[in-house]
């Protein structure tokens, strides 16, 4: 189908393995005049209570019910016509939702999860817009059993807190005999300098039987300019990862990643501000992590354990650990119960938080109880 299709080729992990747990193609497709047209309207609804402790700086909020905490919350519209010579015109226009509220997520941007236009063909896919970072899709895809929600996220102690990139191109490759790649380039459309505001990165990997390797690298150049004879000031980040898992048998995986940061802005930090905004970002300058995990599915039920490192290499060693449980439960092909719960701790004042797939969190350990529901 379609939706999968493109699943494969372009969006993040959360979306994909929603879609593949339900076995089915999002409905509601609409048929174009043209036979070789067609468009199809997807979405996930997401909604779970998160309660969180060991807040900083004071007391944590009293349990919430908070969206996209497994995975975004989404209204989707995508689709391709055929041109010929074995291309086709592919586009996606994904809006975020807060559905506990009814508001638009992505700091209410109407179209902020994904939107973007590009070509297709056998060899892959170029697209143009508001898309994943290869780092996040790297992170989620391959290497965390949590992919990338529920208070267990790798994106807690790893990346560089942003998922997304605007005004961007970007090519994935199909797979070819098991080996696939991407890179992306996003434009630097900042008022204050748009040569130092520039992002670039790029992702190989080899896919073969039940085992799956990749490597990703991702700069973001993001320098606040100063008036005058100012110097600016420089948040870029360099994020490096290798990430890797193995199926054993139908019903383990383990999963294991290694990551190398770089720049002031190469760690978790408030993205709630735009990129380019003079902001406190993470402390570490300097890191390194670790991840190993493991998931097992057993009938409807698929459970996910992991542990995260965090080293920090600058002076003020401000290291972090991150260990996570967690289970999913298919009640039917499009519709699961999820439950899990994290601790970070964090040395000498280290600013971490549990979050999940849509917030940042406030405390350094949560609990989520909540279901999500394909469509």
């Amino acid at each position: 189908m379609l939706a999968l299709a493109c699943c494969a080729a372009m969006a993040p992990a959360a979306y994909c393995q929603t879609a593949q747990t339900a076995q089915t193609a999002p409905t509601g497709t609409v048929t174009a005049p043209s036979s070789d047209s067609s468009v199809q309207v997807y979405g996930v609804l997401d909604a779970g209570a998160v309660s969180e402790h060991d807040c900083r700086g004071g007391s944590c909020p009293s349990t919430k019910i908070s969206p996209g905490v497994s995975t975004g919350s989404v209204i989707g519209f995508t689709g391709r016509e055929a041109l010929g010579n074995d291309t086709s015109a592919v586009f996606t226009l994904e809006a975020g939702v807060r559905n506990d509220t009814g508001q638009s997520d992505q700091n209410g941007r109407l179209f902020g999860s994904q939107a973007y236009v590009g070509l297709a063909n056998r060899w892959g896919a170029v697209t143009v817009g508001r898309q994943y970072d290869v780092g996040y899709e790297t992170l989620t895809e391959v290497a965390d059993p949590f992919r990338g929600g529920m208070a267990g996220t790798a994106t807690n102690l790893m990346g560089n807190g942003s998922k997304r990139s605007d005004n961007t191109i970007k090519y994935r490759s199909a797979l070819i005999h098991g080996f696939v790649a991407s890179a992306i380039y996003s434009f630097g459309e900042s008022a204050f300098s748009t040569s130092r505001n520039r992002a670039y990165g790029a992702m190989i990997g080899y896919q073969g039987g039940p085992f799956t390797l990749r490597a990703a690298h991702q700069r973001k150049n993001n320098f606040l300019q100063g008036a005058g004879a100012t110097t600016p000031v420089d948040l870029s980040s360099r994020n490096s990862l290798v990430a890797a898992n193995l199926h054993l048998g139908q019903a383990a995986t383990v999963y294991a990643a290694y990551a190398v940061n770089r720049g002031v802005g190469s760690s978790p930090w408030d993205q709630d501000n735009p990129y380019g905004a003079l902001v406190l970002s993470s402390p570490s300058n300097r890191s390194n992590d670790a991840l190993a995990g493991v998931s097992y599915a057993s009938g409807p039920a698929t459970y996910m354990v992991s542990y995260i490192r965090k080293d920090d290499r600058s002076l003020a060693n401000q290291d972090a650990n991150q260990v996570a449980v967690g289970m999913t439960y298919s009640m039917s092909r499009r519709t699961a119960f999820y439950a899990a719960y994290a601790k970070i701790k964090d040395h000498n004042g280290a600013p971490y938080t549990v979050g999940n797939f849509s917030e940042q969190g406030k405390g350094r350990s949560a609990f989520n109880l909540g279901l999500r529901h394909a469509f």
